[in-house]
């Protein structure tokens, strides 16, 4: 009897222990970011994005509305643009929740810029109170985009596709 209620008391002890060396194991291992595509593969460039857009959710509660725009050698570009352009006009007029994300990105900024400052200049100002906006760009086109979307009381953020 004293044996087996020495490997219980073993047991019991061990225990915890063991439970604490797979925590440690399980713990996510952080990945490194993924670098700027220098094509205008539309499939690398999402890739980017997500990864860009996953390292700053903070404070966003929902899936993210995701705008890509394909770069300027892609054909029917001005297609895709018009069409993109609707698009975001007609989230904006129905309204956007507080929580929510709107990220930009597109190998072609100053094209993603123009049409984030045609949209937004629609917007009635303080309308996208608590949405987090994310202009994934160059840092030529960060202070217009920023200067755009200020004013529609969305929390702006910038990040240099570099």
């Amino acid at each position: 009897m004293n044996i087996l209620t020495r490997l219980l008391l073993i047991a019991c002890l061990a225990l915890p222990l063991a439970a604490c060396k797979k925590e440690e194991a399980a713990a996510p291992v952080e990945k490194p970011p993924v670098a700027v595509p220098t094509s205008d593969d539309p499939t690398a460039w999402q890739e980017y994005a997500t990864d860009v857009i996953r390292r700053n959710m903070d404070g966003v509660n929902a899936s993210p509305y995701v705008y890509f725009l394909p770069g300027e050698s892609t054909q029917d570009f001005q297609g895709e643009y018009d069409r993109l352009l609707e698009k975001l006009e007609g989230d904006l007029a129905r309204g956007i929740l507080e929580g929510n994300m709107l990220a930009f990105v597109s190998p072609a900024s100053g094209k993603m810029a123009d049409l984030v400052i045609a949209a937004f200049g629609k917007v009635d100002g303080g309308s996208l109170k608590g949405v987090k906006v994310l202009f994934i760009g160059s840092a030529a086109d960060n202070a217009r985009v920023e200067a755009a979307v200020t004013p529609s009381g969305a929390n702006y953020k910038f990040v240099e596709a570099r």
